[in-house]
């Protein structure tokens, strides 16, 4: 396999990952991601991947959830895509920033109404002391929003991951990997490394 130094790694990941929406049976845009928490120790989980472009990997979630107490105190995120059908995965380093509240609001109306009601009613990432209570906050805001439009709660947020390094991974006979750096400079240049596998 070869990847060429003028190649664009956004436009190259976007090819890949319309690749893996042909032959992945589950959330292809399922990515991990890595954050740091005050105390030095990282953290991982999934989430996904809503949009992507030049700005870079775009995602939303709650803001006082653990991931974003932690993506406010330190923005140096990484993440992972794994797609296993098509034997090829793409590792990311960058910088968090959230999204402009136009965007996010737009988003949000397009999800489905029980996802709107759950973004008010989950205290994300905090105790919970059975199903029944999350259920009954549900209700609450069932009830209040009355069937009617359900505004974005002012801590649901989203985040886009500007990448520094793009590691674009194919898997090769005898564990002979394909491995391509991609590694943005000051001028937003991009440089193609070929490493070891």
């Amino acid at each position: 396999m070869e990847i060429s130094p003028q190649e664009n790694p956004i436009e190259l990941f976007k090819k890949w990952m319309a690749e893996a929406y042909k032959t992945e049976p589950v959330d292809p845009d399922a990515m991990s991601l890595a954050t740091v928490g005050k105390d030095g120790k990282p953290s991982v989980r999934m989430v996904l991947l809503k949009r992507v472009d030049e700005n870079g990997f775009c995602f939303y979630t709650n803001l006082e959830s653990r991931k974003g107490g932690e993506l406010t105190n330190n923005p140096n995120v990484a993440l992972c895509f794994h797609w296993k059908s098509q034997t090829r995965q793409v590792r990311v380093e960058g910088t968090a920033a959230q999204m402009p509240a136009p965007m996010v609001d737009a988003y949000f109306k397009s999800r489905h109404y029980l996802s709107r009601l759950g973004a008010w009613a989950s205290q994300q990432s905090r105790p919970l002391s059975s199903r029944k209570e999350l259920e009954d906050r549900v209700a609450e805001f069932e009830k209040k929003f009355e069937g009617g439009e359900v505004p974005r709660p002012p801590h649901w947020v989203g985040f886009c991951v500007t990448p520094q390094k793009i590691e674009f991974w194919q898997e090769g006979k005898g564990r002979l990997h394909d491995r391509f750096l991609f590694s943005r400079g000051d001028n937003d240049n991009w440089t193609l490394s070929r490493l070891n596998p």
